[in-house]
């Protein structure tokens, strides 16, 4: 079995590290709040509005449901979805919740982080290092598409 040499697993740890340390003191420079991440986001294929708004149950936790989808009225639909519910706001990101990822249909961990007009949505199976962000882009107005659910 082929070993890997530990200088280069710890140089991986610590580049991550640095990476998440230098988001976070970004983000409290940026002095973001829990009503940043309300509106319209454009996901970062252009594939589909994603609207970020208080959910209904729990009261006070933050819901993300797809508002408009390229795929509208074709069997790839999936406008209407709900795909995340973060229960808290801690740390300048939203967090303790799930994101749902409708192209594989799994499940995931989820923190959501927004810097000005960039939401990033970070994806994650066990620590939230070991994730996935996609960033979205704030935007004013839906397109055509969806029908009202």
């Amino acid at each position: 079995m082929k070993r890997l040499p530990i200088v280069g697993l710890v140089s991986a740890v610590v580049f991550m590290s640095c990476g998440l340390s230098g988001h976070a003191a970004h983000a409290a420079q940026t002095g973001s709040s829990p009503n940043d991440a309300k509106g319209l986001w454009l996901s970062a294929d252009k594939g589909a509005v994603i609207e970020f708004k208080d959910c209904t149950d729990p009261a006070g936790a933050l819901c993300a449901t797809i508002v408009w989808d390229k795929d509208a009225g074709t069997p790839l639909d999936t406008c209407g979805l709900m795909i995340a519910k973060l229960k808290k706001y801690d740390d300048e990101a939203w967090r303790d919740g799930w994101v749902h990822d409708p192209r594989t249909k799994k499940n995931y961990k989820a923190t959501v982080r927004v810097n000005k007009d960039t939401l990033a949505l970070r994806a994650y199976i066990g620590a939230e290092i070991l994730g996935e962000t996609e960033e979205m882009s704030r935007v004013a107005t839906l397109p055509a598409g969806c029908k009202a659910h």
